[in-house]
């Protein structure tokens, strides 16, 4: 059951800003601990970068949600850009088509619960995180 929902707009740099401070928000409205808030803050910051600086900006969905006796945080981005090719390999640690360190999709996927990404090339590319308290 989705408790509460959120939808923002990734567009501009500030625009990921605005995912981060509204994940924080909603972790804290889901009761997760100060620790579990800054991993998803990181998961978000690093995903929603991604929507923007790789798929030419996108969106990003927030739902507080509750399974049984479970609550937890969900976040959808979707993007429609060029996609990615090769989807196992942009999750290895080292891999990187910008520069950067490479660690971005791994590192995401590492702090949080659930993980799930569907790309293709020249469709876009959404992934689907949760974390549960």
């Amino acid at each position: 059951m989705i408790l509460t929902r959120e939808v923002a707009e990734l567009k501009r740099p500030e625009d990921v800003v605005r995912v981060r401070q509204v994940a924080r928000a909603l972790a804290l409205q889901a009761g997760f601990g100060l620790v579990d808030q800054t991993k998803i803050v990181t998961a978000v910051s690093e995903l929603g970068r991604n929507a923007l600086i790789h798929g030419g900006g996108g969106t990003a969905t927030l739902e507080v949600i509750e399974e049984g006796i479970r609550r937890g945080l969900r976040i959808v981005f979707r993007d429609e850009g060029p996609g990615i090719a090769d989807v196992e390999r942009a999750l290895q640690d080292g891999y990187t088509t910008s520069g950067g360190l490479g660690i971005g999709l791994g590192g995401a996927r590492r702090l949080m619960n659930e993980f799930e990404i569907s790309s293709s090339p020249g469709k876009g590319t959404t992934v689907t995180i949760a974390r549960w308290k």
